[in-house]
Order: C-alpha cells, then sequence, then structure tokens
C-alpha cells in the first residue's frame, strides 16, 4: 500500500482528497489503480502527469517499482528543455 499525495489540481478529481491510499507495486499499475478508482484523473494522468517517487521524477517509465513506504507525489508534467 503506498500513499500518494496530489497536487492541487487533480484534489477536486479525486472527491477533493489530497492524499490516497493505493496498493500498487509499479507506477503503471499505480497511474492504471487511480483511473478506475476516479475516473475524472484518466486525461490528466494521460498527458500532464510525473510522478516523484522519494524525490525522483518520472516521466515515461511506468514500469518503475515503488518500493515499499516511499513517498509518492503526482505533479504537473513540466515542459521546457
Amino acid at each position: 500500500m503506498v500513499d500518494v499525495t496530489l497536487w492541487g489540481g487533480l484534489v477536486p478529481l479525486a472527491d477533493d482528497q489530497k492524499t490516497l491510499s493505493i496498493e500498487a507495486d509499479t507506477i503503471r499499475e499505480l497511474l492504471r489503480k487511480l483511473q478506475e478508482r476516479y475516473p475524472a484523473l484518466s486525461g490528466p494522468i494521460k498527458n500532464e502527469v510525473a510522478v516523484v517517487i522519494d524525490g525522483v521524477i518520472y516521466r515515461n517509465d511506468w514500469s518503475q517499482r515503488i518500493p515499499e513506504g516511499a513517498e509518492v507525489f503526482l505533479m504537473r508534467r513540466l515542459a521546457g528543455g
């Protein structure tokens, strides 16, 4: 079970919850379960999300494992170079 903290723009799409507890081993599983539980998150998750695990930002590596007790955040993906 991991606790996921959402950036402010996602909170209204998740029944006004800032932190969610989800059973997931990988980022892919986490994002899939979030979309199943809160369908309104589907659009932002597909297009606007980066996942931060213990301070490391993942933008596309959805196969990354989530360690037990990790600090996990969903943040807005930033553009730029």
